[in-house]
């Protein structure tokens, strides 16, 4: 029996690979196979008709070569073929499988597949460009899952749960409002995050029954799923559609960005890592046994060589074959410091506004320091690289993690001063009171652009479960109005706003907080949702714009931000209020008073004495103006956000 227990010291004595051939690549007149396995003592490389069944069709030995490489060069044209390799090493033979760079499978992911390239571009690809802004500042992301997105039968979408169901440019509900990618151009985000893409384990691509899963348990980090394409049988399609995917939404201006899971694998022993070197790119405890800071029984050991190479060279692959606009890192806690920053140069080559951020924190103990680890409060040792805001989330709507607990839209004084820490892009402003902001004693961002402000996303309760949970005796009304106060603060706060698909429709999943394998009727996205709560969706819709129309909203350096914007004086439980100033970053509007009020009364605040124009007031909003002005005093609403503003 194997022990699967590791001494990592003796990954340390491995040579390493510095070239970017590592895989299967074919020609007409040649197949070149180069494994990196130095652990290896032999290896097959075996062929078949199909991915999956059939008889092997011919069996090849690998040659061994320097630095842990492994090579065969198969003469002959095998477009179209399946291949496993299968590797020994001292203690006896693993199991067969794709190499871990396999560009794309058969069904499952079992069989990696020989294919020209050329077979897997769509029409006008070679047209097709990144979408990239000139600060993210710029971009607001909407989250979303392939399948939630087209799933509910009144998506008027035909390929539901497919890539190809982002392709389908003109769809609507049989109510009328606009639904898919129609209602991301009508709605204004600048760019669609897809929960991962990348092969993962948990569904049975052969099966159209129900199932479901998020996708955080990866199996082939190069190949897109073969559950969201029309043929999972043929691996050229899931790429040609994916493809389809990207270039529709850069078609209509939107961005993509891919979220991703390198901090762990949904296998492990059995993991095609561990199956060609085993234990090498996993981390261990001090007993030798796999660490766990995924909380889903491993976590990849990125700060040794080759595993930080392989993370690079999979997301530069993602970046130049796919077009990829940015990428979301899954428990970006669990990885280094150093990788994190070597990933940031490498993209760099591609295009150096390809956009990266992701989750700073872990799910339990890594045996990696945690000065190495990427946390959030590390975030500024990382070079262009944003981390989600907490403070802003559980400020606004209390602890992700307590159903019952309150924030700022429900109520909750003494979490001001955590809102404004986040409003500020979680840079350092002489006005914030780091300790009393309960979550982050400190700034942790170099500039705003590091800042992801957000409210919701997939995780835990959509934010209208979570406020029925803490605010039962609420009324639906009342509910949506804390909703579009806590949209407003996230959209017009520095840093880079980020939206839960459905937040501007009061999204539900029935009351459920991890979702990550319920069943459609909870995940996908109800579209009769957006007619009967079309005002908010308005409301969502207008200050999108206002934030894309003003750049006073897209502040970037902490210089600007501290110059220009200035907070009110005086402490008032549940209010903010404070001051863009003097043309903030280029903007056409000379001053904008920004006013929130979270109590669930009205109260009356100072203003300066100026000819306001009122743009936002009692969970309404026009960015040209609502036709009143005011001066000295005004009363801003119960829970609610009034934009006032003194034009030229």
């Amino acid at each position: 029996m194997r022990s699967w227990k590791f001494n990592p010291v003796e990954f340390d004595k491995y040579p390493a690979y510095e070239g970017n051939d590592l895989g299967v690549f074919w020609s007409e007149e040649k197949t070149m196979v180069k494994i990196w396995a130095p652990s290896a003592t032999r290896i097959f490389f075996r062929l078949y008709r199909e991915g999956v069944g059939g008889d092997v069709e011919s069996e090849h030995d690998l040659e061994g070569s320097e630095n842990g490489l492994w090579l065969l060069e198969l003469a002959g044209d095998w477009n179209g073929w399946y291949y496993t390799v299968q590797v020994r090493d001292n203690k006896g033979w693993l199991l067969e499988g794709p190499d871990i760079y396999a560009r794309t499978t058969g069904i499952n992911g079992h069989r990696g597949m020989i294919f020209n390239p050329a077979d897997t571009q769509p029409d006008g690809w070679s047209a097709d460009e990144h979408v990239l802004p000139a600060s993210p500042t710029d971009m607001i992301i909407y989250e979303t899952h392939i399948r939630d997105f087209s799933m509910s039968p009144d998506s008027g979408i035909e390929h539901k749960g497919k890539y190809l169901g982002f392709t389908e440019t003109d769809t609507r509900s049989p109510k009328g409002v606009k639904t898919g990618i129609a209602h991301l151009d009508e709605f204004g985000v600048t760019h669609v995050h897809l929960l991962p893409v990348a092969d993962f384990y948990t569904v049975d691509e052969n099966k159209e029954t129900p199932q479901y899963n998020w996708g955080y348990d990866p199996l082939n980090y190069n190949t897109p799923e073969g559950w969201y394409s029309s043929n999972p049988n043929d691996g050229r399609v899931r790429i040609r559609e994916l493809k389809q995917l990207v270039k529709a939404l850069h078609d209509q201006g939107i961005g993509v960005i891919l979220d991703v899971v390198y901090n762990h694998t949904g296998l492990i022993n059995e993991s095609y890592f561990n199956q060609t070197v085993p234990g090498y790119f996993y981390r261990q405890k001090d007993d030798g046994s796999f660490s766990d800071a995924s909380g889903c029984g491993n976590e990849l050991a990125s700060e040794r060589a080759m595993v930080r190479k392989y993370i690079i060279d999979s997301l530069m692959y993602w970046a130049s074959e796919y077009h990829i606009d940015g990428f979301r890192f899954d428990l970006m806690g669990v990885l280094d410091i150093d990788t994190m920053n070597a990933i940031r140069k490498s993209l760099d080559t591609i295009h150096p506004n390809i956009f990266l951020y992701g989750e700073g924190w872990a799910a339990g103990k890594s045996p990696l320091e945690k000065k190495k680890r990427a946390l959030k409060r590390h975030t500024l040792k990382l070079d262009r690289i944003a981390s989600f805001s907490d403070d802003m989330r559980d400020g606004l709507k209390g602890s992700a993690f307590d159903k019952f607990s309150t924030g700022f839209i429900s109520g909750h004084t003494l979490q001001e001063e955590r809102l404004k820490f986040s409003m500020v892009g979680a840079v350092k402003h002489e006005q914030i009171a780091y300790e009393f902001v309960e979550s982050s004693k400190e700034p942790w961002a170099n500039e705003a652009a590091q800042c992801i402000n957000y409210v919701s996303c997939h995780d835990n309760y959509t934010l209208f479960d979570k406020l029925q949970y803490s605010c039962p005796e609420a009324s639906k009304v009342q509910i949506e109005r804390m909703v579009r106060l806590a949209l407003g603060i996230v959209i017009t706060s520095q840093g880079v706003p980020f939206l839960h698909a459905g937040s501007e429709m009061m999204r539900t999943k029935g009351g459920h907080h991890d979702s990550y394998r319920s069943p459609d009727l909870l995940n996908q996205i109800d579209w009769s949702r957006k007619s009967e709560f079309h005002d908010l969706f308005v409301f969502t819709q207008k200050c999108i714009e206002l934030r894309r129309q003003h750049p006073a909203f897209r502040m970037s350096s902490a210089k600007m931000i501290n110059e220009k914007m200035r907070f009110a004086a005086k402490y008032i439980p549940g209010i903010i209020q404070y001051e863009l100033g003097e043309y903030a970053n280029g903007d056409s509007w000379k001053n904008i008073q920004m006013l929130f009020n979270g109590n669930n009364y009205s109260v009356e605040l100072d203003v300066p004495e100026a000819n306001w124009l009122v743009v936002a007031e009692d969970g309404e909003i026009n960015p040209n103006g609502m036709g009143r002005r005011t001066t000295g005093k005004v009363r801003i609403h119960p829970t609610s956000m009034m934009i006032l503003v003194v034009e030229d």
